[in-house]
């Protein structure tokens, strides 16, 4: 897993919600039916975005690259209380995996990606 300062480099498609790399990635669901993202023609084909995981109660951020093989957790970050429990309302406290709201992609750009 890289540290949060390698990721400078790395391309983040801040637009990818998990359910969209679902469509894009699984093979069953490789359209653009939307036209928001390109097709996925080859393995080599791959996005990098975050998600927030609630399952434990706890909303767990992570930075996962996804290709029509396989997803793979690449960094992780705590969420600042105050941000964690704004998203867990917003979500009603329901479990899933989740795009991150727009305050934790401010603060995420703002700390990491400036």
């Amino acid at each position: 897993m890289q540290t949060q300062t390698d990721l400078s480099g790395l391309v983040i498609d801040w637009d990818m919600t998990p359910e969209d790399a679902v469509t894009l990635y699984l093979e069953w669901g490789n359209n653009s039916w939307h036209a928001q993202h390109k097709p996925v023609t080859s393995k080599n084909d791959f996005s990098t975005y975050f998600v927030v995981n609630t399952w434990t109660g706890t909303p767990q951020l992570s930075l996962v690259r996804r290709n029509s093989e396989d997803c793979v957790e690449i960094a992780s970050f705590e969420i600042p209380e105050d941000l964690a429990r704004d998203f867990m309302a917003e979500q009603g406290f329901n479990k899933g995996v989740y795009a991150p709201s727009g305050a934790i992609k401010q603060w995420l750009q703002n700390k990491y990606f400036n």
